[in-house]
């Protein structure tokens, strides 16, 4: 396992959740999105080795395997669950498959009742081997590296459940939510209810930290993001602080732009991720320490590598200096990120600030 300097940078204890509760840290800690995926060969031999996609991520063995695997190659100082944002729907009762080249699929949500076919709770004996793997995983890891678990926001989610696939403006959903508001309410209350209660068992099988991606959260208008991605979010984060209040929750809504201040402000998590396109100086002043800023690295500085990295990573933690930061990408590593990239990475952030 490569440390790339953690022993002369970073404390025994698990700097990641400090920083989530309340402390500033030098160093900041690093984790990355998607940082289990294709750009790994190992991840490649491992899922290569398997059926399906969904077949892979519940599969114990293999799913804990492909999230420990970047901690055993980069030392990053948290782990994240190797699954899928949309396991949630098929334990819903959605059929949802994915399609190689092709990315998710699933029976789109349409006619007189869609949610005729829906589960009112979610089914959580079905993501039982998601729960067996965040315990084969949290025996695994050393002890300086905390667990992240996650879901998808009730937004996205809804997106991929409406339309069946991903769209590139998610037009479809869009739609649905101006059209039928109150069945898209009723959904997307359906998704709260399924949210908590998945993220709370993930916390209780081991994870320290959960995530709630909004991956889609820049396509709304004002007033519908207020309705559909604010709202929810801000319910789901109460929620799951009220019933475990040791849990440290991120909230990133992924192109919040303009609603970013008040996420920060509103939203009662510990941390927001910020996307590639925020302002980190902007972000920083506005957040004011009252949680931590979690990003935003643009994923394709991190493929051009060298010099440019190099820059960029010096421009972030000169602009979170003072803060409470938690390094990362604006969004997930891309398949094509050349590995030793990553080791650079990982030298320029622990060397990167004096």
């Amino acid at each position: 396992m490569s440390s790339v300097g953690r022993s002369e940078t970073i404390s025994s204890d698990k700097p990641m959740l400090s920083v989530l509760r309340g402390e500033q840290s030098r160093i900041p800690p690093l984790w990355l999105m998607r940082q289990a995926g294709r750009f790994l060969p190992e991840y490649r031999a491992l899922r290569a080795k398997s059926g399906s996609f969904l077949e892979f991520c519940y599969s114990p063995a293999a799913a804990a395997e492909a999230t420990l695997q970047p901690i055993r190659r980069f030392g990053f100082d948290a782990a994240i669950l190797f699954s899928d944002i949309l396991v949630v729907p098929d334990a819903l009762g959605q059929t949802v498959g994915f399609e190689s080249g092709h990315g998710p699929r699933l029976a789109p949500l349409e006619g007189e009742a869609p949610l005729s076919g829906l589960r009112e709770e979610i089914d959580l004996e079905k993501l039982a081997p998601v729960f067996e793997t965040i315990e084969r995983v949290k025996g695994a890891l050393p002890r300086e590296t905390a667990f992240i678990g996650f879901c998808g926001a009730p937004w996205t989610v809804a997106s991929y459940m409406i339309a069946g696939h991903g769209t590139p403006d998610q037009a479809p959903a869009r739609l649905f939510a101006y059209r039928r508001p109150e069945i898209f309410e009723a959904l997307i209350t359906r998704l709260v209810e399924a949210s908590v209660a998945y993220l709370l068992r993930q916390i209780d099988a081991g994870v320290e930290v959960v995530q709630i991606f909004d991956s889609w959260a820049g396509v709304l208008p004002p007033t519908q993001f207020e309705r559909w991605v604010f709202e929810p979010l801000r319910d789901i984060v109460a929620r799951v602080k009220k019933a475990r209040p040791q849990a440290l929750v991120i909230a990133f809504p992924r192109g919040a732009g303009a609603h970013l201040r008040r996420c920060v402000e509103g939203l009662g998590a510990d941390g927001v991720g910020l996307d590639t396109a925020a302002d980190p100086a902007s972000a920083a002043r506005d957040a004011q320490n009252r949680v931590a800023l979690q990003g935003n690295l643009d994923p394709l500085a991190l493929i051009a590598g060298g010099a440019a990295l190099e820059k960029e990573v010096a421009s972030i933690l000169t602009a979170f200096q003072g803060h409470r930061h938690i390094f990362n990408l604006g969004h997930g590593v891309l398949p094509q990120t050349p590995v030793e990239h990553v080791e650079m990475l990982v030298r320029f952030v622990r060397e990167g600030r004096s």
